[in-house]
């Protein structure tokens, strides 16, 4: 497990910050929700991720956002000024791309989502709206392209075999408009239209954190920080993580207490993490 050097956190304020960041092996942080809202940051957010990189902390963004690239992602965090680079984020579309080409080699690919994504789906054959059928209906996030002809098209490959893979099946995410319906109420509807179950490959699935923790090497002492209690924060710990959930982007009193579990830490907003990092040591 990755370990942090004495005085790692270089404050020099003889407050003891950082103290306990030095005993936490890395931190997961979910995006949407917890550090922007319409990729504009969250209140103390910025202030918050930079104390973690003074730590020298070991962090990963992880984030089930289909609409734009790790690149996209990147550049417009770095803009708003958060200190992130696209090594440090792992998406949805990218682990897809990967369980893909494991599970179904050479597969041709009906992708349905809102968004350029290609390039990040390396080595993924996507099939066009016509031409032979398909193997895989791949089902990304959720937007205006999503329409009854869309949505009857993939109905129809999966009554013909095609398997169902979705990034994620995240019911709602909120904007600056507000909540806003997502792919996981389409990816249910397809489900039980044709008779099948389909394979998600991003948050809450295991492999999703598996990759994570392989990306950067680490795992027992791992903090998983998230608004969505039931994919983010009980996924997590699911796999041995320590949950954190924050009462921004999605958050819900009634999709609180009505949870599956109880997450480990419950904070106001991200801005809070560092103290509760301090606090774990």
């Amino acid at each position: 497990m990755p370990t942090l050097p004495a005085g790692a956190l270089g404050l020099g304020s003889g407050c003891g910050y950082g103290h306990g960041m030095r005993r936490i092996g890395a931190v997961l942080i979910d995006i949407d929700g917890v550090l922007t809202v319409s990729w504009k940051p969250i209140e103390g957010a910025v202030a918050a991720l930079k104390r973690l990189r003074e730590a020298a902390l070991p962090l990963a963004l992880v984030t089930n956002t289909t609409s734009r690239t790790r690149e996209s992602i990147a550049a417009v965090l770095a803009a708003e000024g958060f200190p992130v680079t696209a090594g440090d984020i792992l998406t949805a579309p990218v682990i897809a791309a990967a369980y893909l080409n494991d599970r179904y080699p050479g597969a041709r690919c009906l992708l349905l989502n809102s968004g350029d994504i290609g390039e990040d789906l390396t080595g993924v054959t996507l099939a066009g709206d016509g031409g032979p059928a398909v193997d895989v209906v791949l089902v990304g996030g959720a937007g205006d392209e999503f329409s009854y002809q869309a949505l009857n098209r993939a109905f129809h490959h999966l009554q013909r075999g095609a398997r169902l893979v979705a990034m994620h099946r995240g019911l709602y995410w909120r904007t600056d408009q507000g909540l806003q319906l997502d792919s996981g109420a389409f990816v249910a509807g397809l489900e039980q239209a044709a008779g099948t179950e389909a394979e998600v490959v991003g948050k809450p699935a295991p492999a999703f954190f598996a990759a994570a923790l392989a990306h950067l090497g680490a795992g027992a002492g791992t903090l998983m920080v998230g608004d969505d209690i039931e994919n983010d924060v009980l996924a997590a710990q699911q796999q041995g993580l320590t949950g954190v959930l924050v009462k921004t982007g999605k958050y819900l009193l009634r999709t609180h207490q009505a949870a599956s579990g109880t997450a480990d830490h419950v904070l106001g907003s991200f801005a809070d993490l560092p103290a509760l990092l301090d606090q774990l040591g």
